[in-house]
């Protein structure tokens, strides 16, 4: 990737139409070996002097794990990662592979705590997909059913995670359409998930290459009820030139489902 290459991004959270109160949380931050910052719902950066993430998550059980799990989500995440910023500058790749796996583990720990220590959290679990921008990588990490997907500059929209449940191991053995998975009643019986009543905590970590012209997608389930995936990668392809593509999706959502919580975030490589 070219040392000019940039993120576009937007990110948005809707409780739906059905819903009193919103479980769904994103994050959206940049580091460096010196500070973390919070970045704003719509924006845009060169990847030339910060790495930047993105996560989706989805809460259950206690009625603020989603408010939870994005609050101890950030602590972890600007305690580990700002460490892997400065072994980048020292002339050595990130050690993702270590550091996703012990954030997702700390916070899982962090949740379960909270539902051993307050009884109206009992229960409380979270979904977490999370995606790291550094130059010409994604670093990925992703435990539950929100879902990470990847649209190259020239190819199909691909979905990198996969989702933790009976029902996910199913359709990615052609067992089921993407129909038959999205109707089935066992859809929602996650097999992993950060607290939760879980005993382990095995997320799936991933890399991919990227260059400008790509795009990837952050969402809970709450999108992903009401759009296919053709209908995201029209989308993401032909964005609306009035509103974000993270407005477009939340509309198009809550237009044909809108059950659940709805959360999306799109992030665009681009030549500065």
């Amino acid at each position: 990737m070219p040392a000019s290459a940039s993120l576009r991004w937007s990110g948005l959270t809707h409780p739906g139409k059905v819903r009193p109160n919103n479980e769904d949380a994103f994050l959206a931050l940049s580091f460096n070996a010196a500070e973390v910052s919070f970045l704003g719902k719509v924006g845009s950066a060169s990847l030339a002097e910060c790495d930047f993430v993105f996560a989706v998550s989805d809460g259950m059980g206690g009625a603020n794990s989603g408010e939870f799990a994005s609050r101890i989500a950030v602590d972890k995440i600007t305690r580990l990662l700002p460490r892997s910023f400065r072994q980048r500058a020292q002339g050595r790749p990130p050690d993702f592979q270590d550091v996703l796996p012990e954030l997702f583990t700390s916070i899982h720990h962090d949740l379960t705590r909270l539902a051993q220590s307050y009884a109206e959290c009992a229960g409380m679990g979270a979904t977490l997909t999370l995606a790291w921008f550094a130059p010409g990588w994604l670093y990925f990490a992703h435990i539950g059913d929100s879902r990470l997907y990847y649209l190259p500059a020239a190819g199909s929209l691909k979905q990198l995670s996969e989702d933790d449940s009976q029902v996910g191991w199913m359709r990615r053995k052609g067992k089921l359409t993407e129909r038959e998975a999205r109707t089935h009643p066992r859809k929602n019986i996650l097999n992993k998930a950060l607290g939760g009543g879980h005993q382990f905590v095995e997320p799936q970590i991933g890399a991919v290459s990227c260059q400008p012209g790509d795009c990837f997608l952050l969402v809970t389930d709450g999108i992903t009820d009401g759009l296919w995936d053709h209908h995201l990668e029209d989308i993401l392809r032909h964005p609306d030139a009035v509103i974000t593509p993270a407005q477009q999706l939340i509309n198009e959502a809550l237009a044909r489902s809108g059950r659940d919580n709805t959360t999306a975030v799109v992030i665009e490589m681009t030549a500065r």
